[in-house]
């Protein structure tokens, strides 16, 4: 066990209801900027001053879907996650059990051909977990399966559905409280199914600010699905395109001396994804399985902003190919020391290079 992992997050900091309902904003979250394994604190609001110009941020902008629906096996209740669309017009879907308070728990997953009873006369059908052939390959075994649905699924999203929410927040939210400034919506109703969060304290004025500081922003997009909130597993293959401009601004910034830096993991996955062992940025979509660990590195990535992640999560192996195990380790110990605030409604970690004179602070 590392020194992270040995980590304990107490309860009382995951943040149970969005930043606008404790404070004044989307904004009103605090920043823990780590440069190297130099750490200080900030509001959020005063990213622009951590920045400069020449500077790339590299946001997602695929919007969130009401992916939660209710349905019945049989007598049971149960809710369906819908996840990730795949190219034959399956979805990926994970079933959980309503605890009775708002929220779900894990339910075992099929079995093949089991029926799901949708609202307004629909329905879906289980065919095989995911461990069979497919873009999403064999990592999620019994807990998401692949499903005919007798609709047009983002259709019944909007009529039915909801946003995701975990047992760590208080009450449901609107749909807007998921969507970030940089949402875009899909021709084809395409989205995430969880928040890509990273993104969530960003405001107009914030955006307007950092334009005005000479900070770019390059815009990709990454279709999140569903995690394992209980069992910390590592990403599978989600649908991502990075555009022409997108790439022709990274590889500009990193030419003139300017820092890429990616906000959120999704924004990290789709642009390695498109990074050759060059560090050059070239189009690209489709599907990418790239799963990020210190081993292989970062290429395309100088900095990455992001949420504060449970100790035990896959994620904290791609915030440590970008900064290091020192500098997350230190980082984490002052976020548990300064009671920053957890999870996709909590506070922001930026972490940077090092700076020319690192000078140890945790």
């Amino acid at each position: 066990m590392t020194a992270l992992e040995a980590l304990r997050v107490p309860a009382e900091l995951s943040a149970r209801v969005p930043a606008e309902q404790r404070g004044a904003g989307r904004d009103d979250v605090r920043l823990l900027v780590s440069r190297g394994q130099e750490v200080s604190h900030h509001a959020f609001r005063e990213l622009p001053g951590q920045l400069r110009a020449g500077d790339v941020l590299v946001v997602n902008t695929s919007p969130t879907l009401p992916a939660a629906v209710n349905g019945r096996v049989g007598g049971a209740r149960v809710v369906v996650h819908f996840s990730t669309r795949g190219e034959d017009g399956r979805w990926a879907v994970e079933l959980r059990r309503p605890d009775g308070t708002g929220t779900t728990v894990p339910r075992r997953g099929g079995p093949a051909g089991a029926v799901v009873r949708l609202p307004g006369g629909s329905r879906l059908v289980l065919e095989e977990p995911l461990s069979g052939a497919g873009p999403l390959g064999p990592t999620m075994g019994a807990r998401l399966w692949w499903a005919r649905v007798s609709v047009e699924v983002p259709g019944l999203l909007r009529r039915y559905g909801r946003p995701i929410r975990y047992g760590y927040t208080e009450r449901d939210q609107p749909l807007s409280a998921y969507r970030t400034v940089f949402a875009v919506d899909s021709p084809d109703g395409s989205g995430s199914a969880e928040m890509p969060s990273a993104a969530r304290p960003f405001t107009t004025g914030l955006v307007t600010a950092l334009v005005s500081r000479g900070v770019q922003f390059a815009p990709l997009t990454l279709h999140t699905g569903v995690a394992s909130a209980e069992a910390h597993e590592p990403p599978y293959p989600e649908r991502f395109a990075v555009p022409r401009a997108t790439a022709w601004l990274v590889n500009a910034a990193r030419a003139g001396g300017g820092k890429v830096i990616a906000v959120g993991t999704t924004a990290v996955r789709a642009l390695e994804s498109s990074a050759g062992p060059d560090g050059v940025v070239r189009a690209a979509a489709g599907w990418t399985d790239l799963v990020v660990t210190p081993q292989r590195g970062v290429r395309a990535v100088d900095g990455l902003l992001t949420g504060l992640h449970e100790p035990e999560a896959s994620h904290l192996l791609m915030l440590e190919a970008v900064a290091g195990r020192a500098a997350l380790q230190c980082g984490y110990a002052e976020a548990l020391r300064h009671r920053y605030l957890w999870h996709e409604f909590g506070d922001v970690h930026l972490l940077l290079p090092d700076s020319e004179h690192d000078t140890p602070n945790c």
